[in-house]
């Protein structure tokens, strides 16, 4: 019989407040200071953004030869390291929805997608591409 009482006392308080959650209202200002907020960047001067600064040039060329018959487009010249090509691969067969791979210093995309390519690379900051 006591318990009864107990819990009806706990629901009559519970309806009082308004919410179950109430209670913990008054402990939300005991909480410690969250970090300060994050430094907001200037913002840029207005006029045409600037593109980042890329390799100075990369050479796109189709490829067939020792691949069965299967074209593949090649993108060399870049003048990038192991791990910046491997993450421009990643990034360009994204954005092109098709298959690739890291040979040597150039980039292999599977497809003739010459056409596709240079507006990416242009916008990337490679200052020239060549179509070969």
């Amino acid at each position: 019989m006591a318990k009864k009482k107990h819990e009806n006392d706990a629901k009559a308080d519970q309806s009082k407040a308004g919410s179950p959650f109430a209670a913990l209202a008054g402990l939300r200002d005991a909480l410690p200071a969250g970090p300060a907020p994050a430094q907001v960047a200037p913002p840029q001067p207005h006029g045409e953004p600037r593109a980042a600064r890329g390799p100075a040039r990369a050479v796109v060329r189709l490829e067939r030869k020792g691949r069965g018959g299967k074209e593949v487009t090649r993108i060399e010249k870049l003048g990038l390291g192991v791990d910046e090509l491997e993450r421009w691969c990643g990034e360009l067969k994204k954005a092109l929805g098709c298959g690739g791979t890291v040979e040597g210093d150039a980039l292999v995309l599977h497809g003739d997608l010459r056409p596709r390519v240079e507006p990416l690379l242009l916008a990337r900051g490679v200052r020239k591409v060549t179509m070969g």
